[in-house]
C-alpha cells in the first residue's frame, strides 16, 4: 500500500481517513525521522550497483567490528563490510551489509510477500517503464506485473539481486508534477 503526500484515501464509507500521529514525550516528539533501512546481502558490489542504477548515492563504504558493535547487535565478534546508500533528496539512506563473521544462519530473500517480518522499501520514481528497464540490466524481474492503482499510481514489486524485494511506484497525473 502506497501513502499518498497530498491526497487521503477515504474509508469504504467516504469518510476521510483518521492520520495517528506520533507519540510524545513532555510535549516533544519521540521520534525525530528514520535514519535508513538495512538488507543484509551477500555481494556488496552487485547490490551497490543495482541501488545505485535506482538512482541512490553510495555515501560511505566501511568494515564495522569490535566489541561495541557486537554489544549493539547482540552478534559478538561480527565483522561486517557495510555501504550506505542515500535517495537523491537526502532525506532516507539504505544500509546495506554483508556479513564476514559470524556466517548468515537465515536465508530470507525468496519468502512471499505474506511472510512475517520486513516485507520490502518501497521508492518512488519519475517513470517507472525506465527504471525497470535500467534495473533489469542488473537481473531485477517483476514479481508479477505492474498494475494502476486507481488512477494515482503505476505499482510493481521488483526482485533484484539475491532476490531483493523492492515496490517501486510512478505517481500518475498533474497532481505529483
Amino acid at each position: 500500500m502506497v501513502v499518498c503526500r497530498r491526497r487521503v484515501s477515504p474509508d469504504r464509507l467516504g469518510r476521510p481517513a483518521k492520520i495517528i500521529g506520533a507519540n510524545r514525550k513532555n510535549g516533544r516528539m519521540a521520534l525525530r525521522r528514520m535514519d535508513n533501512v538495512g538488507i543484509v546481502v551477500e555481494s556488496l558490489d552487485a547490490a551497490i550497483a543495482f541501488f545505485a542504477e535506482l538512482g541512490l548515492e553510495l555515501e560511505g563504504r566501511s568494515t564495522i567490528e569490535g566489541d561495541w558493535s557486537g554489544r549493539v547487535t547482540g552478534l559478538r565478534g561480527q565483522r561486517v563490510e557495510i555501504a550506505m546508500m542515500r535517495t537523491p533528496d537526502g532525506h532516507s539512506r539504505l544500509e546495506l551489509s554483508r556479513f564476514l563473521a559470524p556466517p548468515v544462519v537465515a536465508d530470507h530473500r525468496n519468502a512471499p510477500v505474506n511472510a512475517l517480518g520486513y516485507l520490502r522499501v518501497m521508492f518512488a520514481v519519475d517513470d517507472l517503464d525506465d527504471t525497470l528497464a535500467r534495473l533489469r540490466t542488473h537481473g531485477a524481474e517483476v514479481v508479477d506485473e505492474v498494475v494502476d492503482y486507481e488512477n494515482v499510481y503505476r505499482l510493481c514489486y521488483v526482485r533484484g539481486p539475491e532476490g531483493i524485494l523492492i515496490g517501486l511506484a510512478e505517481e500518475l497525473g498533474s497532481e505529483g508534477s
